[in-house]
């Protein structure tokens, strides 16, 4: 009976097989045990219109450790997800996911369930001032080596390392960080989907080059300018910097229609016989408002108080009127004549106030449709938002004691995702920090009944002992995340009591952490095991891992959400937990006869996951493939 695989997908082995299935004559054998790998000289001829002859200098971004920064992204790993119901909060009904571990192997696990399904991505991630952790990701080392190379270790060997700008790999090892992670993170984004990346000037250079290879500079939107300290930032800097940047990728670019906001009702405040409307001004304003911008679009136009019609015709005792600017120059209109021509009824003429008196101005008559846009803007600035305040924003949540330092405000997060105009998608931020992200989507959907769904990662790294954080009992910065999550939560539901369905906003969220395998070393490689470690071997799953423990491997295993309802039911004597309905039943039992067999297959589940070592006899596991079949389940074993 096949087993599950239960490691992350390889995805150097499947991109060769993409290459093998589009160039067949350039995939050969190797000498080194490999069944295919990539004629690389055979590839590049194929690929280029001229005769190809070795390696010429090309327009590219490349660094001390970018190769193997690529390997990293693309080697698999024997790790799992385990659920902590402990930790979580509203576990068996909440869509919200919180995983604790390092990223990288987060992104890892998550391929092939969230493979092209997240609408959008959020990321703060370390801005590299000379004074930050990066990861070191080196997954071929053991534990010992870990500890001896690492700064700030966790359980698992140590991920962080201080990065100070004295490291003559100071900008590389940044580099090294980001490539493999934000590779990953392509792959879960949707058609549609979007990445915003938080930076500021130290690497804002190195991360649209890496963005541009990775996600194609075709597909880049926009780099948004964010307020982020009114202040200044006075240190080491020759001007008083008040910004951060905001960066922003699509996956696929031409899937994008606009980023923005629907545009509220009550913005229009007239009505006819139409509809409901607001008036907006066709003479242009701001930049391009000149006449020399755009020459056609200046032109007079008419007025007749006597009929209330507007025309690009003179007439007799009509009032010409000329776009003009403050100064006294020339301006422009935002039409063209033939457009006030065809759609001279959606204009209006008004007096306005000019210096000391009124004169007439054209208006356009905006009318309101469900769902209409208005363009998000590249600077982001809201008069008192600014990183000042989120840090109050936190600590206001946390009794006025500062737990974190830097966190980003709600107000940037939510119009991010608000501009992405979707109600009901799967958000995720990997650099989660403060639970920010978490914060602004929970706030934002108790504001217009959304369904947004939040995932965040975020390693377990230790606070400062002699910071207020630490003495208060808050070990990681992954703890102080869920608690600033779970109380604001709390805050949202109780400032919103009074709107409809308040009660069914979802401020739950579902804990897994990143840990080994719940299989022993036997069961991925059992060519390697002695005759002495047998008696050992009586099952292959570790002794301290439990039920609900597996289930969540085989959940990641096959590709399904993470946070599907749950149910555990009582099948012939046996537990069997069924997840997504009846979409999966899995029963980690021993001892199962054709009875239960039987019994389990008239509950028609899609799929089934049982123990390898938990059938009653032989007999019973050969027939379970057969009784299976018959019913159309498919089945494995682990």
């Amino acid at each position: 009976m096949e087993k599950l695989d239960l490691t992350t997908p390889n995805i150097t082995d499947e991109n060769v097989q993409k290459i093998a299935e589009l160039f067949p004559e350039c995939v050969t054998e190797s000498d080194n045990g490999e069944t295919q790998v990539v004629d690389f000289d055979l590839l590049k001829q194929e690929l280029s219109g001229h005769i190809v002859e070795g390696n010429k200098e090309r327009y590219q971004l490349t660094w001390p450790g970018k190769a193997q920064s690529l390997v990293t992204a693309n080697t698999p790993i024997n790790k799992t997800l385990r659920p902590n119901r402990e930790e979580s909060k509203d576990f068996d009904n909440t869509e919200n996911l919180y995983i604790e571990g390092d990223n990288l192997e987060v992104l890892k696990l998550l391929q092939e369930t969230y493979l092209g399904k997240i609408k959008m991505i959020y990321i703060d991630p370390p801005y590299n001032t000379g004074k930050d952790f990066v990861y070191k990701d080196n997954f071929t080392q053991d534990k010992t080596e870990y500890d001896a190379e690492s700064g700030n270790v966790d359980d698992e060997g140590g991920r962080l390392i201080s990065n100070p700008d004295s490291n003559g790999r100071y900008h590389s090892d940044w580099l090294s960080m980001m490539y493999p992670r934000l590779k990953l993170a392509r792959n879960l984004l949707k058609d549609d989907g979007i990445i915003f990346i938080s930076i500021d000037d130290n690497e804002m250079h190195n991360l649209r080059k890496v963005c541009d290879e990775i996600f194609g500079e075709i597909n880049s939107i926009e780099t948004f300018v964010v307020r982020s300290n009114p202040r200044g930032n006075q240190a080491k800097k020759q001007v008083a910097s008040e910004h951060e940047n905001i960066l922003c990728f699509a996956k696929n670019k031409s899937n994008i229609d606009k980023l923005g906001f629907v545009k509220g009702q009550e913005e229009y405040n007239k009505v006819d016989g139409v509809g409901i409307y607001r008036e907006m001004g066709l003479r242009k304003r701001g930049a391009g408002s000149r006449r020399v911008d755009a020459p056609n679009q200046f032109y007079p136009i008419y007025f007749s108080e006597e009929s209330n019609e507007i025309s690009i015709d003179a007439s007799d005792n009509a009032i010409e009127i000329i776009p003009k600017l403050q100064d006294g120059s020339d301006g422009r209109w935002r039409w063209a004549k033939l457009s006030v021509q065809e759609r001279g009824d959606e204009l209006l003429a008004r007096k306005v106030r000019r210096g000391d008196g009124y004169e007439y101005d054209i208006f356009q008559k905006d009318y309101y449709s469900e769902g209409k846009l208005s363009k998000i803007k590249s600077i982001f600035y809201d008069k008192g938002v600014n990183n000042e305040n989120a840090t109050e924003e936190v600590k206001q949540l946390f009794d006025n004691k500062k737990y974190f330092d830097y966190p980003k405000p709600t107000f940037t997060i939510s119009k991010l995702v608000e501009s992405i105009d979707n109600k009901d998608c799967a958000i995720l931020d990997f650099f989660a920090g403060s639970g920010t992200t978490a914060h602004a989507v929970m706030q934002l959907n108790a504001e217009d009944g959304g369904n947004r769904k939040f995932i965040m990662a975020q390693i377990p790294e230790t606070t400062d002992e002699k910071s207020e954080a630490y003495k208060a009992g808050y070990k990681t910065i992954a703890e102080i995340g869920k608690e600033r999550i779970h109380r604001a939560g709390e805050k949202i539901k109780t400032d919103n009591a009074d709107k409809e369905g308040v009660d069914d906003l979802d401020i739950g969220f579902r804990v897994l952490k990143v840990d080994s395998s719940n299989m022993k070393d036997v069961y991925f490689s059992p060519d390697n095991t002695s005759q002495d470690d047998m008696f050992d071997l009586a099952s292959n799953i570790k002794d301290d891992r439990a039920d609900e423990d597996l289930l969540f491997m085989v959940l990641l295993d096959w590709g399904i959400d993470l946070s599907v309802k749950i149910e555990c039911r009582e099948v012939a004597g046996k537990i069997v937990y069924f997840a997504d309905g009846d979409f999966l039943a899995a029963c980690f039992e021993d001892n199962l006869d054709e009875d239960f067999i039987k019994a389990l297959s008239a509950e028609q589940p899609r799929k089934v996951v049982l123990r390898d070592s938990g059938f009653a006899s032989s007999s019973v596991k050969i027939n379970v493939e057969q009784i299976f079949k018959q019913a159309n389940i498919e089945v494995k074993v682990i």
